[in-house]
C-alpha cells in the first residue's frame, strides 16, 4: 500500500489483528500534525485510552495553541445506549473531548445517528473511510482509511461540516453537490446523507447495474432497498463476477429485526438470495455487549468495475438517514486495490449459515 500522503488520493486497508494502534494514531498525529489553519473533525466515536490517545490529543492541543482553528461535533446518543445496536452506539465520554480546550458541539445522535468519521485539514485535505477513531477499530476491525488531497473536495466537506455545526442536527446536514472534481488522473464525486442519502443509495445501484466485469462489496449489512434489489437481479443474471463479504454475526440480527417488524415479506428473501447465488461469505463477531471486543467486519466498500465507493455507509437503509460521507472514484488502480482487499477478507471467513 502507497503511504497515506503519497498522491493526491490514497487508502490505507486495515485488518482483524493486521496492525496495532500505534500504527494508525502515528499516522494520524503525522497528518494532524501539518494542519497550518483549521482542523474540522466530525467523529462518530472516539475512545483511545493510554498513549495512542494522548499522542492524538496532543497534536489536537498543539494545534490550537499554534493558532490553528479547531472544531469537534461529535455524535451525542446518551439515550440509545440501550437500543439495539446497528450498528452499535458510540460510547464517546464528552468530558475527555473538554479537556482538549476547542470548540465542541454535541450532535444528537436519536434517531439518526452523526456516523462521519472525517477531518478536513486547512480546507485542502480529507481524511476519511470507515474507521472510527477508536482502539479495536484500529486493530480488531476490518475498515478502510482514505486520504484525498483535493481543496475542491475538501470544501465539499466543509460545507457539510458547517451544516451539522451551524444547526446541531443531523436531518439538516449532507445538502453538498455531487457532480465530479478532477483529483490527479481520477474524478471524485462526494455524497453526504441524509440529504444526499436515497440518491447515494440509488448511484450505488446503478453503479453495481451497469458493471460489466465485476462487482465487490464490504459492508456490515446490505438493507438498502435500492441495492438489495439491484443486487438479487446482477446474482440471478449472473453476468458479472459478484462476490463479498459482510459481518454475519449482524446479518443475523437484521433477519431478525425484520421478522419482528414485517420486512421479511420481501427483504429477507432478496437478501438470502444474493448472499446465497453469489460468492459471499460472512465474518462471525461478537455481539455487542457492553465491555466487549468490537471486532466486526466493519468495511464499506464497493467496486463496480473501476469505480469505487468509500466511506462510512453501510449499504444500509438507516445508512440514507443517517450523517454520512462517501467518495465515488473513478480510478483503475484504487478500484484493482480496493477489489483486492475484499477478496482477501472474504477468503479468511466462511460462508454465511442461512436456514
Amino acid at each position: 500500500m502507497a503511504g497515506l500522503d503519497a498522491a493526491a488520493l490514497a487508502a490505507r486497508t486495515l485488518l482483524d489483528g493486521g496492525q496495532a494502534a500505534e500504527d494508525i494514531g502515528g499516522a494520524l498525529v503525522d497528518w494532524l500534525s501539518r494542519a497550518g489553519r483549521s482542523l474540522d473533525l466530525a467523529l462518530y466515536d472516539v475512545r483511545l485510552p493510554g498513549a495512542v490517545g494522548e499522542e492524538i490529543a496532543a497534536a489536537i492541543r498543539a494545534a490550537a495553541a499554534r493558532g490553528v482553528t479547531v472544531r469537534i461535533a461529535y455524535n451525542h446518543d446518551e439515550d440509545g445506549r440501550d437500543r439495539k445496536p446497528l450498528p452499535p452506539p458510540p460510547r464517546t465520554e464528552p468530558e475527555l473531548l473538554e479537556t482538549l480546550g476547542v470548540p465542541l458541539r454535541a450532535i444528537p445522535g436519536v434517531p439518526d445517528l452523526m456516523h462521519h468519521k472525517y477531518v478536513v485539514r486547512d480546507g485542502a485535505s480529507v481524511w476519511s473511510g470507515s474507521t472510527n477513531w477508536t482502539d479495536d477499530s484500529w486493530t480488531r476491525e476490518e475498515n478502510v482509511i482514505v486520504i484525498v488531497e483535493s481543496t475542491g473536495v475538501a470544501i465539499r466537506y466543509q460545507e457539510d461540516f458547517a451544516q451539522l455545526w451551524k444547526k446541531r442536527k443531523v436531518e439538516s446536514s449532507g445538502k453538498v453537490p455531487t457532480d465530479p472534481i478532477p483529483v490527479g488522473d481520477a474524478d471524485v464525486r462526494t455524497w453526504f446523507s441524509p440529504k444526499r442519502g436515497e440518491k447515494l443509495a440509488h448511484e450505488i445501484a446503478r453503479a453495481i447495474g451497469d458493471a460489466r466485469r465485476r462487482v465487490r462489496i464490504a459492508s456490515p449489512v446490505i438493507t438498502s432497498g435500492p441495492i438489495l434489489g439491484t443486487l438479487a437481479e446482477v446474482a440471478a443474471d449472473k453476468k458479472v463476477d459478484l462476490a463479498g463479504v459482510v459481518d454475519a454475526t449482524q446479518i443475523h440480527e437484521v433477519f431478525e429485526q425484520w421478522r419482528m417488524n414485517g420486512n421479511n415479506t420481501w427483504k429477507t428473501p432478496s437478501l438470502m438470495f444474493v448472499l446465497r447465488n453469489a460468492a459471499f461469505t460472512g465474518k462471525r463477531s461478537t455481539p455487542y455487549a457492553p465491555g466487549a471486543v468490537h471486532d466486526y467486519m466493519h468495511a464499506k466498500v464497493c467496486v463496480c468495475d473501476d469505480t469505487v465507493f468509500i466511506g462510512s455507509f453501510n449499504l444500509s437503509h438507516s445508512g440514507e438517514q443517517n450523517a454520512e460521507n462517501v467518495v465515488e472514484i473513478a480510478d483503475a488502480q484504487l478500484a484493482e486495490q480496493m477489489a483486492s482487499f475484499v477478496d482477501a477478507i472474504r477468503a479468511k471467513y466462511p460462508a454465511l449459515a442461512l436456514d
